[in-house]
């Protein structure tokens, strides 16, 4: 089997109003890819910041547990350490 040559005469460019078409088109859809990544990104800024506004608005306080078990109690703080809440009548001098 022989590959046939390809003729040299032959005219296989596309016309120059075609690929201005084509070009035309892909500028538009490129142009159109750039605005939605700048929206996605602000909206993912706004998401975030949404997010720590709201976790900002809850006031953390240590709370004393009272516990009627004689057993111990474990809460976290508001630093974020795990407290022992002792029962006062459990304590030994």
């Amino acid at each position: 089997m022989d590959i046939p040559e390809r003729n040299a005469n032959a005219d296989n460019s596309v016309p120059f109003i075609v690929y201005e078409g084509t070009v035309a088109r892909f500028e538009r859809t490129i142009k159109r890819l750039i605005i939605l990544i700048g929206i996605t990104i602000l909206l993912l800024f706004a998401s975030n910041a949404i997010w720590i506004y709201e976790w900002n608005q809850y006031d953390y306080e240590d709370v004393s547990i009272d516990n009627q078990d004689g057993g111990n109690a474990n809460y976290i703080g508001a630093s974020g350490v795990i407290n022992n809440a002792e029962n006062s009548s459990q304590k030994e001098d």
